[in-house]
């Protein structure tokens, strides 16, 4: 299967406004939107994250068609660690394995460009299948923080 990153554009505010929207999209996560989200919101949030030098935002694209199907970032970013952030906004592309060659990815971006050394992120202990792509991807649970709901993991670069 064919997956790539790029950077994450102004364009996309498009189709990725209509993802915040979606429930089944967030339906694992502590970041749903409380409001519904407009073309307008979405923009300013892209351009805001994108002039945020601490943060990376990536676009997933899948496909022969290389189709814009989610994000992937690192936020927090220090000289040593980051923090991983993934969702596949096309329901259509859950499941085929899109989300563990995007974070092998980012994870060979993190450690060869920017030379970091590890790599955290937050799961929910529902999100069997986000799980499975982690362990997948090297990282191990490292604790387990006041809130049950979510699993801290991290990788070493």
């Amino acid at each position: 299967m064919r997956v790539s990153l790029r950077p994450l554009q102004e364009a996309d505010a498009k189709i990725s406004c209509r993802w915040r929207n979606n429930p089944d999209v967030w339906r694992f996560t502590g970041n749903k939107p409380d409001t519904h989200v407009t073309e307008a919101i979405e923009l300013a949030w892209i351009r805001q994250a994108l002039n945020n030098p601490c943060e990376l935002r990536f676009a997933i694209c899948a496909g022969d068609s290389c189709e814009y199907v989610g994000n992937a970032q690192l936020t927090n970013i220090t000289k040593g660690d980051a923090e991983f952030h993934i969702f596949i906004g096309e329901i259509a592309w859950h499941g085929r394995g899109v989300g563990s060659f995007a974070t092998q990815q980012v994870l060979q971006y993190a450690h060869t460009v920017l030379g970091l050394n590890e790599i955290y992120l937050h799961v929910h202990a529902d999100n069997a299948a986000a799980i499975t792509a982690y362990l997948k991807c090297g990282f191990k649970f490292s604790y387990t923080g006041e809130e049950r709901s979510m699993r801290q993991m991290r990788v070493l670069l």
